[in-house]
């Protein structure tokens, strides 16, 4: 039974001291990585979908705890698989949920699409179709969106100005919105419905 023997033998082999910390010994360590690691490989790489390299780097860590916790080795049990497994287990839920908690990271397809925020070209590219799409609106719609986009009034101040009801503000203004949704080149095709 070589999963017994195991144990048996790191605790024969003792363990070494290195300033306040005892350290399993390499050779029962070792030991445990022959007997046991080709299992605890598998077992992570189901807890991990089949990605091989989180699997050995939880394997990895599974077996620096045991190398940190000789007092494992002096455990009840004749076989150290339960613990490895135990602590294999709980690295891949630590793991996963650190993951789950940092915000996605984005590839490099994304930053290669997305304009340098620098870069004034693209504002002015904008600036233009935004102008010319404004001339192709009729005056009433153009004068609404001029005084509720470009200088910043309120529906009420814009209805006062023009000698208009807000309703028809309003009214001009989401109307000349989606007039523009259909001649700007890029905007959503939700918005011009």
């Amino acid at each position: 039974m070589a999963t017994a023997t195991t144990a048996g033998t790191a605790k024969a082999a003792g363990s070494a001291t290195t300033g306040e910390r005892e350290l399993t010994d390499e050779r029962a360590l070792a030991r445990l990585q022959r007997e046991h690691g080709p299992a605890l490989l598998s077992f992570l790489l189901g807890l991990t979908y089949g990605d091989r390299q989180r699997a050995e780097d939880l394997m990895q860590e599974a077996l620096v705890r045991a190398w940190q916790h000789p007092e494992a080795f002096e455990g009840p049990y004749e076989s150290m698989r339960p613990w490895l497994f135990t602590v294999g287990r709980r690295l891949a839920i630590d793991a996963r949920r650190s993951r789950l908690a940092r915000p996605a990271e984005i590839g490099d397809g994304v930053l290669a699409t997305t304009p340098d925020p620098c870069d004034l070209t693209e504002t002015a590219v904008a600036s233009l179709d935004v102008r010319a799409a404004v001339d192709t609106l009729s005056p009433e719609h153009r004068a609404v969106l001029e005084r509720l986009y470009f200088s910043g009034l309120t529906v009420n101040e814009a209805a006062e100005e023009l000698g208009i009801p807000p309703g028809t503000v309003k009214s001009r203004s989401y109307y000349g919105l989606r007039a523009l949704a259909r001649c700007l080149p890029g905007y959503s095709s939700s918005a011009g419905r």
